[in-house]
């Protein structure tokens, strides 16, 4: 099969172990960006089986009905960024591994980061120093302060282990049924979602981002946090009202943000909003972008490929398409 990659910004898949369950496709890797409809139809015109890096480029209609070849989009997480209904329509099987069983160590490890980060103000700090000057701020604590998990699952959990580590009292927030099995698992949940929001000194969201969860996170949310608190954001950025994170942080309700996702990416506009608070601490979507997280997610992503090359595609978001898949 004709295999294409894109947005490997730094080269790294073709130095993985894993790139070798590839050696029986013709692979054409992608290292730069675009978003030119024209360009991907010339660029994935012969391409068979497409692979993506989680949301880095826009899969739509008017794309994928200028790729007469194309078969199969292989990825792993979530897909909001998939016309998966057009995929369907198509003919082409979209396959992406969920990873229910396993926690992105790599996503945890950088939350964890921004946590410190953004308490101990250590951007602000480097900062200071390159621009000649001594200690900017004082910054504060973890031990004995109360850390916030909204939501209740794999990631969540690894964090809340970090926590417990640098002696934090962890509590849980999270819809219902998530909130009854922290529970009886013995974790400590929030009386209410408004105490939740006023007495933690961090909370970190740790939810999917669906329907469901879009916008959960609201303006008076944030109004209700501490002055001193921290906000950080590894899931997606979409779980926040719209607006509502630039708007709290100006008013002082958190006191500071670390974030990883944003509600348009890439972001590379140096003018925007969030990039020109001295209190927000960005990152530009790195949670899962380490070569040790990569080798498990696209050995699982090219074991889709070579189970759809031999007629038994896996783990298919889109089971309507193999009554009419393409090629059969």
């Amino acid at each position: 099969m004709k295999v294409s990659i894109l947005d490997d910004y730094f080269d790294t898949l073709r130095g993985l172990d894993c790139f070798d369950k590839l050696a029986d496709h013709d692979v054409t890797v992608w290292n730069d960006h675009t978003d030119d409809i024209d360009e991907l139809a010339r660029r994935l015109h012969e391409t068979d089986a497409l692979v993506l890096i989680r949301e880095r480029t826009q899969i739509r209609a008017a794309l994928l009905e200028r790729l007469p070849r194309l078969r199969l989009i292989s990825q792993r997480s979530v897909y909001p960024h998939i016309d998966v209904d057009a995929c369907t329509r198509l003919g082409i099987v979209v396959s992406s591994d969920l990873h229910q069983g396993a926690a992105s160590y790599a996503t945890a490890e950088l939350t964890w980061g921004l946590v410190i980060a953004g308490m101990r103000r250590i951007p602000q700090q480097v900062a200071s120093m390159k621009e000649g000057r001594w200690q900017d701020g004082v910054g504060r604590s973890l031990l004995f302060k109360t850390l916030g998990l909204y939501g209740y699952g794999r990631i969540g959990k690894v964090v809340a282990g970090y926590a417990e580590a640098f002696g934090m009292n962890v509590t849980f927030w999270a819809s219902e049924a998530s909130r009854e099995r922290a529970r009886s698992e013995g974790a400590t949940v929030a009386a209410s979602r408004e105490e939740f929001f006023e007495q933690c000194d961090v909370i970190s969201l740790h939810l999917r981002f669906v329907d469901a969860t879009r916008g959960l996170v609201t303006a008076a949310d944030l109004a209700r946090m501490k002055p001193s608190a921290l906000l950080v954001n590894t899931s997606r950025a979409g779980l926040i009202e719209p607006g509502a994170l630039v708007a709290a942080l100006r008013a002082g309700r958190p006191g500071m943000a670390a974030v990883d996702v944003y509600e348009s990416e890439p972001l590379v506009d140096t003018a925007d909003p969030l990039l020109q608070l001295d209190n927000a601490i960005c990152t530009p979507h790195i949670g899962y972008v380490t070569t040790d997280e990569w080798e498990i997610q696209f050995s699982d992503i090219f074991d889709q490929i070579n189970s759809y090359a031999a007629g038994t595609p896996t783990n298919v978001v889109n089971p309507d398409v193999l009554s009419h898949r393409r090629g059969t």
